[in-house]
């Protein structure tokens, strides 16, 4: 039998079952089911038996993590005073999923939002790994602003700007030119039907249930491409795979569960810390295929506004913030070859922890989140090192 060397982190309170056309996807294409293994990870009013009976179904390896099983799972591994690094009820739950990767022997992680599904003609997994061992010419994209826009290729046309893009970088002026390319340590995939959003742009689009009206089909999509180094790009965890290495940088934040009530930043700022640590350390996140189809279930706008607004003007100022971040006794020279080396990102994240720490952000709404986030940052790296001390199973279920 294969040994599974991915872990697939899948958030869900609903639509578990999507999983099902990403496994048939998987045996359309060929790939081998058996290098995945799947981390569902989930609230304690849902049915996990449910879940735990779909992965067994289908014939693939996996676990449920509701509140109770994450608890005890924390306790086994010795790290109880790390819980508070999980979120209640938040997307940002994501990041149990990078401990249970951390503590494993999984070589990649993937994200997938259970309300995606696979383009059936696309080998989902099979493309992101190719991606993630791409050695080639691709587009590389700059502008102006130092943002590139991920929906950049058809914005003439349809006008959007995806979640958490700077209201500031905006009307931007785009530079593309061709890049030799390797050292990629994250592959996005982009998606189709509902774009992905902010609710401020999704008023100005005309809907009030969290649904733009104006939508993306692979046409929006026909060259993948990497951002330049030095320019910020939006990372969704929708659809995305990276490398081991990367999980030291990609902690996905104390969202909603905070007393400042900001949330729906999670992956974008883990996006904006990857992206910093990308560039010291010469490595790239590959943008494109493949896609998905993203079927966001309606909700209120102004539910989803609500959640955004506390973090909108710090989102204007994260990226300049950390944008100089450089860990002490840093050497060019010697960042060479260490695009793959956790230790690196590592250091590189405590260093943009150190800059949110030690700064003064009184002049921006709800600013004293930047100093919390930074505090949790180095909590972050302090919970991985002990993970690396100790390792322990997971208790059985009664």
């Amino acid at each position: 039998m294969t040994e599974a060397d991915i872990c697939v982190v899948v958030p869900t309170i609903r639509e578990y079952e999507c999983m099902r056309a990403y496994f048939e996807n998987a045996r359309e294409h060929g790939f081998d089911l058996d290098r995945l293994h799947v981390v569902l990870v989930t609230e304690d009013f849902c049915d996990t038996d449910a879940m735990a009976a779909m992965l067994d179904s289908a014939g693939v390896s996996g676990e449920v993590f509701d509140g109770a099983r994450r608890e005890a799972w924390f306790e086994a591994h010795g790290i109880t005073e790390f819980g508070h690094l999980i979120p209640d009820a938040s997307h940002a739950q994501t990041s149990f999923g990078l401990l249970y990767l951390w503590a494993g022997e999984f070589d990649y992680g993937f994200f997938i939002d259970d309300d995606t599904l696979p383009h059936p003609d696309d080998d989902f997994f099979g493309r992101h790994l190719r991606n993630l061992r791409f050695d080639g010419e691709i587009e590389a994209v700059s502008s102006d602003e130092r943002w590139v826009n991920v929906l950049y290729q058809n914005a003439d046309e349809h006008g959007l700007y995806p979640r958490g893009y700077p209201y500031s970088a905006m009307d931007e002026d785009i530079e593309t030119t061709e890049a030799t390319v390797s050292n990629v340590v994250a592959s996005q995939g982009l998606w189709t039907n509902v774009p992905d959003l902010d609710a401020v742009r999704i008023l100005m689009d005309g809907d009030l249930q969290g649904q733009a009206q104006t939508r993306t089909t692979a046409a929006d999509f026909e060259d993948d491409f990497v951002a330049a180094p030095g320019d910020y790009l939006t990372v969704c965890s929708m659809n995305l795979a990276f490398r081991r290495a990367v999980v030291p940088a990609f902690y996905q934040l104390p969202m909603d569960d905070n007393p400042w009530g900001v949330g729906r930043f999670d992956d974008i700022w883990s996006g904006v810390f990857l992206k910093r640590a990308c560039d010291l350390l010469g490595a790239r996140i590959y943008n494109g295929g493949p896609l998905c189809e993203h079927n966001k279930a309606p909700r209120s706008t102004f539910g989803d506004l609500q959640n955004e607004v506390a973090g909108l003007e710090l989102n204007e100022h994260l990226w300049k913030i950390i944008d100089d971040a450089v860990p002490e006794n840093w050497e060019t020279d010697d960042a060479a070859g260490r695009w793959n080396d956790a230790d690196a990102y590592a250091a590189v994240f405590a260093s943009m922890a150190d800059e949110l720490v030690a700064g003064d952000w009184s002049e921006y709404e709800n600013g004293e989140f930047l100093t919390f986030v930074g505090e949790y940052m180095h909590d972050w790296l302090d919970c991985l090192d002990a993970l690396e001390s100790v390792r322990a199973p997971v208790p059985a279920d009664d």
